[in-house]
């Protein structure tokens, strides 16, 4: 990532050298995606969901597209402010954010003009409305946040946009469309909408299409709600773009888009007992290629992969996944730590992407007793682990996420650090999303983690690691080496820059 040959990440537009790893040794990034040896640099960093393009590619601040309502200062982020899904579109042209607060912000990537070729890369704000309100459940005295959990893109069929958001309880279908003219000329309504009196109406007029602003209009399309007992954690849109499936913590609901008051269960884990339940589900997905084949995570840090061709309630999986515990590493936290946060098919869908407390393991479909990689995130927290308990970090649900070409691997950590990891060189890194090194042509050098009593200049110590800095989610672009990176209410872009 935006590595020189000394190591350093750097964020202005300058050519740079190959990746390193953490020791400084070269380590050149593989990417099969098209964007060859180039180098990361940071496009900008946005605050959500305020409607301001921040740290433009010039060194002043870009004006034409603040909208003053929305501005809001990072100093007073609210928990409201906190961003809690982010996700590309299939073309990579639109990235949407969901925050803590039920809002939706869309934003869309610049057009390169031959006047700003630097510009090409940055993401300014598309669109922003409000997806979910809070609400009250009276029967069971339980309030239901607006939080966003998940936000799913649908393949674009025509000059629309459409997507999929969800709280705890309920799925809305969103459609976001522009529109630039507007009618005039009615004949039973007057210029400021008002209906006229249809006495006073002599002559017959033909209404016409006069130019207006663009306005870009987000509309609720379909709401499936009533479906769930226990929280939503995922959806995922299937491959053949008429179903899609919502997840909670012990059932699998398939939809049809068509229809939203009707859903059928195709995976129940809830015991006859509920004293004996002993796990949950955490994550689910479709298999990207294959609409009958979906997988879904547990607690108890397996995972099953499904048939929906075998039977219409697929309580017995096709596959499980399961890596044996190693007795040396037994501990009172071993059960938490091994819950899986997140699963992802890749691309290819030849494989499984899963990441736990600790680390990210990729498994071979063909090979279910053992995953073929594993890569520790921040191993040096295992010490730490009493500590996490108390103060639940322990509990935080960490994203993964491939690139392009399914060549690297991207999740986030603590102190605001996010790691990548190339399958191919076993380089990894470390680097900083931090509002204070995010300045135009700034230098960010890879940063590491000291576990003992010496320390380098360079890197900082475990014990002074903040745990409310973290990055959850992160998203990669489709098809170009351009990430996301959501810190709190900032949205960092980077991009792999290209001669």
């Amino acid at each position: 990532m935006a590595l020189n040959h000394a190591g350093q990440f750097y964020s202005g537009f300058d050519r740079l050298g190959p990746w390193c790893s953490p020791t400084g040794s070269p380590a050149p990034l593989s990417c099969e995606t098209g964007c060859g040896e180039g180098s990361w640099i940071l496009v900008c960093r946005l605050l959500v969901p305020t409607q301001v393009s921040l740290l433009s590619m010039e060194e002043d601040i870009d004006t034409r597209k603040i909208n003053n309502s929305f501005l809001r200062d990072h100093s007073y982020a609210t928990e409201a402010d906190i961003i809690s899904t982010v996700e590309f579109n299939h073309t990579g042209e639109l990235l949407a954010t969901g925050d803590k607060g039920g809002r939706v912000v869309i934003f869309q990537r610049e057009q390169e003009s031959k006047n700003q070729v630097h510009r090409r890369g940055e993401y300014n704000v598309y669109s922003t409305f409000q997806s979910h309100e809070p609400e009250f459940d009276y029967l069971k005295s339980l309030e239901i946040e607006e939080k966003i959990n998940k936000i799913r893109w649908l393949p674009q069929q025509n000059a629309a946009y459409f997507l999929l958001s969800t709280n705890d309880k309920t799925v809305k279908l969103w459609k976001v469309s522009e529109r630039d003219k507007r009618p005039e000329g009615y004949n039973l309504k007057d210029e400021e909408g008002r209906l006229r009196d249809p006495a006073t109406i002599t002559t017959l007029r033909v209404p016409v299409l006069r130019p207006m602003d663009l306005m870009v209009e987000a509309t609720p399309r379909r709401v499936f709600a009533n479906a769930h007992t226990y929280h939503i954690n995922s959806i995922s849109v299937n491959s053949d773009y008429e179903t899609y499936m919502s997840a909670d913590d012990l059932r699998i609901n398939l939809w049809n888009f068509e229809i939203t008051n009707q859903s059928f269960n195709i995976v129940d884990i809830k015991p006859a007992n509920m004293e004996e339940l002993t796990e949950v589900i955490t994550a689910a997905e479709f298999h990207p290629h294959h609409c009958n084949s979906f997988v879904y995570s547990s607690s108890k840090g397996t995972i099953r992969l499904c048939d929906m061709r075998a039977s219409a309630l697929c309580d017995r999986h096709s596959k499980f996944f399961e890596e044996p515990e190693d007795p040396s590493n037994r501990s009172f936290f071993s059960e938490i730590i091994s819950s899986i946060s997140d699963v992802k098919f890749s691309h290819s869908g030849r494989y499984i992407m899963t990441r736990d407390y600790l680390t990210v393991k990729v498994w071979d479909l063909n090979m279910e007793n053992r995953p073929i990689e594993t890569y520790q995130v921040h191993d040096y927290l295992r010490s730490k682990l009493c500590s996490l308990y108390e103060n639940d970090c322990i509990f935080d649900k960490f994203e993964c996420v491939w690139n392009g070409s399914d060549s690297v691997i991207m999740t986030g950590s603590y102190n605001n650090f996010f790691r990548m990891f190339d399958r191919n060189t076993k380089r990894d890194v470390t680097l900083e999303a931090s509002r204070e090194n995010s300045k135009p042509r700034a230098i960010l050098k890879p940063r590491k983690v000291c576990v003992g009593g010496k320390r380098r200049k360079d890197e900082i110590s475990v014990d002074s690691l903040d745990f409310s800095k973290k990055i959850l989610h992160t998203a990669w672009h489709p098809s170009e080496n351009i990430i996301a990176v959501a810190a709190t209410n900032n949205l960092y872009i980077f991009q792999d820059k290209v001669n």
